[in-house]
């Protein structure tokens, strides 16, 4: 008897749950389109790439078109004007260094300006210091504690620039492809993770968990080559990449109202339409090592 009421019961609640489902169709204003910058200048030599595209619906999946037919500059405080054109009219706008030139100098500010469509766009960011990476090490583990499926963990050793607060990004590549999942925007102050540290990794050693940091979801094997890269990071460009993770990894049952990112492109005139992305002045330091016996260590940890 206690059974069938039970089942009874369950039976009655389900169908009021179902009785009570409304579907909604939510009719969402896609708002106007703005222009969306992709913008990270660096001293490394070679030609250097700003990616102009426009801004899409939300629920839009499809890639962004481009924002062609612009005028694209950047200067230093030196006075110095480098022009940005668009050969392929695919919005990827580029800067053809001379002899040996690079464009970005570690202590320079840049300023980025940008037509398009009528309204003119300038963006801000200062080159900061940056260290080198000393090396990168591999060292024999399990996928998990569990597993059989052995393979390599990578770690790279940094030290952190004393007596100055520093912000820097890491990126890596296994096998010359870009390690991008959302979990791999990486992003560290003084060698740590930032906010609560005050001052206690100035100047040392990065902390482990950002040395490790370089590992895609499967070990690397023999053989496998990794480059890491290690560029700096003006304070509000380190507040980009934080809160843009945080947006793009916002999931699951706690997930919270996404919000815009941050930007510092700005229409000179405050009534014009609005800009999205970042412009970045950024050093960069790569070191590149292979899983190879002479980069293995054995270690307990």
């Amino acid at each position: 008897m206690k059974a069938l009421l039970i089942f009874s019961f369950l039976i009655v609640s389900v169908l009021g749950l179902n009785s009570c489902t409304t579907v909604i169709d939510a009719k969402l204003d896609t708002g106007p389109t703005e222009l969306s910058v992709d913008g990270t200048i660096t001293d490394q030599p070679g030609s250097q790439t700003i990616r102009l595209t426009q801004t899409a619906a939300y629920f839009d999946n499809s890639q962004p078109s481009a924002a062609t037919s612009a005028t694209v500059t950047v200067s230093d405080n030196m006075g110095k004007t480098y022009s940005f054109s668009d050969p392929d009219n695919d919005g990827y706008y580029v800067w053809q260094p001379t002899a040996k030139d690079t464009l970005g100098r570690i202590g320079r500010t840049y300023q980025l300006n940008i037509t398009y469509q009528g309204e003119t766009y300038k963006a801000s960011s200062k080159m900061n210091k940056v260290p080198p990476i000393d090396s990168i090490i591999f060292v024999k583990r399990k996928l998990n504690p569990l597993s059989k499926n052995e393979g390599y963990r990578a770690e790279f050793y940094a030290i952190d620039i004393p007596n100055e607060v520093d912000n820097y990004r890491v990126k890596f590549f296994r096998n010359g492809e870009f390690q991008n999942k959302p979990r791999n925007i990486i992003t560290t102050q003084d060698g740590g993770f930032g906010g609560s540290n005050n001052g206690v990794t100035d100047g040392l050693v990065f902390i482990a968990p950002i040395r490790r940091s370089i590992n895609p979801d499967s070990l690397y094997v023999p053989n496998d080559v990794v480059r890491v890269e290690l560029g700096s990071l003006p304070a509000e460009a380190l507040t980009f990449w934080q809160q843009l993770r945080t947006q793009i990894t916002n999931g699951g049952l706690f997930a919270t109202p996404p919000t815009n990112v941050p930007t510092n492109i700005l229409n000179t005139n405050p009534n014009g339409r609005k800009a999205t992305g970042f412009f970045i002045a950024s050093a960069i330091r790569t070191r590149t090592a292979a899983v190879t016996d002479a980069n293995i260590r054995v270690r307990p940890d």
